[in-house]
């Protein structure tokens, strides 16, 4: 099997993705009793990099992360928090569950599990920032696009937007798509997907 881009994104200051996600990758690896082997062939990946990403010594792409995720059985949001929560939940802002990802960004879960029909996600972005150096997709949700700050260029399927502050667009997850920062300063986009697919 030819395995596809692995991972582009720059690590942080400290050189490690977002908080104890390599270490739920190897936890959920381990209790479905899949080897390094089974689960970077099924993601398209070397054990290697897997081995690193699980010690927290490499940054995914968003998609490298999405089919890690489908192998294991699991979504993008339990990575992010697996906790069970109470049936009313407050998430401050300094404790939103985050994970650096794509290029010079890092995407916060406003909607941690057990949540069942909607994921929202806050992204951030740094000067030159993307989702990745590729378009992907992720199951088959409506999605909605919001810019909350700076401008973005959107690419769905063949289709490019360029949009500024309080644009939106909505469009099928299974559609490839990619987001492109274009300002100076940090930029801040939301996502809105129903059912969760990430």
């Amino acid at each position: 099997m030819a395995k596809r881009t692995q991972g582009t994104a720059p690590a942080g200051a400290d050189g490690r993705t977002g908080p104890n996600v390599g270490e739920r990758l190897r936890s959920t690896r381990l209790r479905r009793r899949m080897t390094l082997k089974v689960v970077a062939d099924g993601a398209g990946l070397s054990e290697s990099f897997l081995s690193q990403l699980e010690r927290g010594r490499v940054n995914p792409s968003i998609g490298s992360l999405q089919r890690i995720a489908e192998v294991l059985g699991t979504t993008l949001a339990d990575l992010f928090d697996p906790s069970e929560g109470a049936e009313v939940r407050v998430v401050r802002r300094d404790e939103r569950p985050s994970l650096v990802y794509g290029i010079l960004g890092k995407k916060y879960l406003l909607t941690p599990a057990p949540l069942e029909h909607l994921e929202v996600f806050i992204g951030r972005f740094e000067k030159g920032g993307s989702t990745g150096e590729d378009s992907y997709v992720h199951g088959d949700s409506d999605e909605l696009f919001i810019v909350m700050e700076g401008q973005f260029e959107l690419r769905v399927g063949d289709e490019t937007f360029v949009l500024s502050e309080g644009d939106c667009v909505n469009y099928r997850s299974s559609m490839p798509h990619r987001a492109v920062y274009l300002g100076d300063t940090v930029g801040e986009v939301m996502w809105v997907i129903s059912p969760p697919s990430m």
